[in-house]
């Protein structure tokens, strides 16, 4: 099995190209900086990961992805090894995305481009998960100093399940 589940900031904003031909696809590039959990005297206090999206995950990186915004992404680690203009060879990784979302709210973030809930995020299966993008909502509005909590009304405990 090859997975690999990563959570970081982008450390530039992301690379979007379109290949050529008939049915262009969008191939998005960028690069995530993943903090080191223990830290040793002397050694980076951060990883970083070259990352690939293809089709309508790169459009959704173009869109809503800058440099800085935390993510949190799955796919799979993939050879990308190559002979540099010396001859010699250059042995690199690319993590080829999968499923992609925020890791952090749009206020957290400092004010993202683009609009999108709290928690959203895009997967392959072909849809926006967690009802994340598009603005409208039928929940109320948020209250209290910008802590992204709801204000649940009084009584609604009965109408719980899970109580």
């Amino acid at each position: 099995m090859n997975k690999v589940i990563l959570m970081g900031r982008l450390t530039r904003d992301p690379e979007v190209r379109y290949s050529q031909g008939a049915s262009q696809t969008a191939v998005a590039r960028f690069s995530i900086a993943v903090d080191r959990r223990f830290k040793r005297e002397g050694e980076p206090d951060a990883d970083f990961f070259n990352c690939t999206a293809f089709g309508k995950q790169a459009e959704f990186i173009e869109r809503y992805l800058h440099k800085g915004i935390k993510i949190l992404m799955s796919g799979r680690v993939q050879n990308d090894n190559y002979t540099n203009k010396d001859g010699q060879m250059v042995y690199s990784v690319r993590v080829m995305v999968d499923e992609i979302e925020f890791a952090e709210s749009k206020n957290a973030s400092g004010g993202n481009a683009g609009g999108y809930n709290n928690g959203g995020g895009y997967n392959n299966g072909g849809g926006f998960n967690n009802g994340g993008f598009g603005g409208g909502s039928s929940a109320p509005a948020a209250s209290g100093a910008g802590d992204d909590f709801m204000n649940i009304p009084d009584g609604i405990d009965e109408e719980l399940p899970f109580n």
